[in-house]
């Protein structure tokens, strides 16, 4: 269901174009990273408290980016370590609520341990939820979904109510509206189960460079399409 206004309840962002925003202006390409942490989180997440909007998803790591050069991965998990230092802060006095999806196995004891700080430290708050997407793979939630339903003591039969219980998103609606800035027009496996019903819109503006006003274009399409549901 859509807010009001017709406004979505659920916006979740696949946040691409990092690297080529720094290359074309000649930067580090961790430049164009830190500038989405740095800016635009923030400016986003204040934005859909204004409009209303309850859930705001961000795909900032997927299960693929491992396979990029070692430097760069480095660099990215040392801009974790600082923005979960910095940043969490200003969200929890925001009334931010911070969760994630994705396996959090993989990354390094401290920034599972900053994580799960930040996220214990806003559970209570309720102005938005800001979820970030970490490790996350379409794919690799539903193979983690079916060997949690697998592991279950009883035998019933599996059915989508189950599945969707063991996703990572468990807690979270399905999303209404997924943006895709960065110029490509797929969904790379991000929320594979859940975007069966949401409105996609694709940006060839760069990630770093999707701000307020590219997110209000995003919007103001949202608002004159017809969800039917399948009806």
């Amino acid at each position: 269901m859509s807010s009001v206004n017709n406004l979505p309840q659920h916006i979740a962002i696949i946040m691409d174009g990092n690297r080529r925003w720094a290359r074309k202006k000649g930067l580090a390409i961790i430049k164009g990273h830190r500038r989405v942490a740095d800016k635009l989180i923030e400016e986003l997440a204040d934005y859909c408290i204004k409009k209303g909007i309850g859930y705001l998803t961000l795909w900032a790591f997927s299960t693929q980016n491992w396979n990029r050069n070692l430097a760069e991965i480095q660099l990215m998990m040392d801009l974790f370590r600082e923005m979960l230092d910095k940043n969490i802060q200003q969200l929890h006095q925001k009334g931010i609520k911070i969760k994630t999806i994705g396996d959090l196995s993989r990354f390094d004891q401290d920034i599972r341990e900053k994580i799960e700080c930040g996220v214990e430290k806003t559970k209570q708050n309720q102005n938005l939820t800001l979820t970030f997407a970490l490790n996350y793979g379409g794919r690799d939630e539903l193979l983690r979904a079916v060997n949690k339903v697998n592991q279950l003591p009883s035998r019933a039969k599996i059915t989508q109510e189950i599945i969707t219980q063991n996703l990572d998103t468990v807690d979270l609606p399905d999303p209404d509206l997924i943006i895709r800035p960065g110029g490509e027009k797929r969904l790379s496996g991000f929320l594979t189960w859940q975007s069966e019903y949401s409105e996609l819109y694709f940006s060839d503006v760069l990630m770093p460079d999707f701000d307020t006003t590219e997110l209000d274009k995003a919007l103001a399409e949202y608002q004159h399409r017809q969800r039917r549901f399948g009806k």
